[in-house]
């Protein structure tokens, strides 16, 4: 008996400390200190994707201290930035084809050195090659008073033709910016949809008024997109406060007025009671206050 309960005590001895020893073995997993973070960005006919790890100042000085000025700086933490084009863009006249790269930095005081380079395998700046640029440019650096904690990349002031890449932390940042031609693909399909039995004439109005300021083209446009909407039994009231627009950039002032008007009336019939009667609204009285 003795000796059972003997046996049984180290049975449950053995179990305990497996127990004990499978707790301690088992991984302890912390939060990333530089977390990652990946921004994917609609811009021009195709998209932008940057890649990036995010540190944080933690009472430091970082960017002429810790990270010196005039050396290349991997524009993050841990692996490099990495920024992907899926269609060739322009950075300060710098063209840059479709692709996946490597964006380095040099900070400086007043400006700093924006590097493409093609070193996805390198891990920080070891191994940076210079001979694997792709484009160097020199952006100036603007202060800030308020103090970014955590570094910050995000894209701003986005437009069809371009958008800015701004660097933030500490007390500065530093904006790239970034273009794309668009004109000459929209251009190109235009040309074949007008050409087609269901041309685009909506698609077309909205290139020639914005993209190329060709406001007669843009007019005969919208006014085959009116017909073609009109033929479906359709009341296209955008069709018709798009053409006021297009009218008076014409200086064209009665014909805005008119336009803007019936887009008004058909708004109202179709139900949509705010935000076209505003707009109408607001473009009649800038044409009156104007005179």
């Amino acid at each position: 008996m003795k000796l059972f309960l003997k046996r049984s005590k180290y049975i449950v001895l053995m179990a305990i400390c497996l127990v004990v020893n499978k707790g301690f073995s088992q991984e302890v997993n912390l939060p990333n200190p530089s977390p990652k973070q990946t921004i994917i960005q609609d811009f021009g006919l195709s998209k932008i994707e940057l890649t990036y790890s995010r540190p944080g100042a933690k009472g430091r000085k970082m960017i002429g201290h810790v990270e010196p000025y005039g050396s290349v700086w991997r524009t993050g933490a841990n692996a490099p930035t990495k920024i992907k084009f899926h269609s060739p863009v322009d950075i300060m006249g710098n063209p840059v084809d479709s692709g996946e790269y490597v964006l380095y930095t040099i900070p400086n005081k007043k400006t700093w050195t924006v590097i493409i380079n093609q070193g996805l395998e390198n891990w920080g700046s070891d191994g940076y090659d210079m001979g694997k640029d792709i484009c160097r440019a020199e952006i100036p650096v603007v202060s800030d008073t308020d103090f970014v904690e955590t570094f910050t990349c995000q894209f701003v002031n986005v437009k069809p033709e371009s958008i800015d890449l701004r660097l933030s932390w500490e007390n500065w940042k530093v904006s790239i910016p970034i273009k794309t031609d668009v004109r000459s693909t929209l251009r190109q399909q235009l040309e074949v949809s007008l050409k087609s039995s269901k041309p685009r004439y909506w698609h077309a109005a909205q290139y020639y008024y914005e993209y190329e300021a060709n406001y007669e083209k843009a007019l005969d446009m919208i006014n085959g997109a009116i017909s073609a909407g009109e033929a479906k039994g359709l009341k296209p009231y955008w069709y018709y406060h798009y053409k006021a627009r297009i009218l008076k950039d014409m200086n064209r002032d009665e014909d805005a007025i008119e336009a803007a008007n019936i887009s008004t009336k058909l708004a109202e019939e179709h139900g949509n009671r705010n935000n076209y009667l505003v707009l109408n609204k607001e473009l009649i009285e800038s044409i009156k206050s104007s005179k």
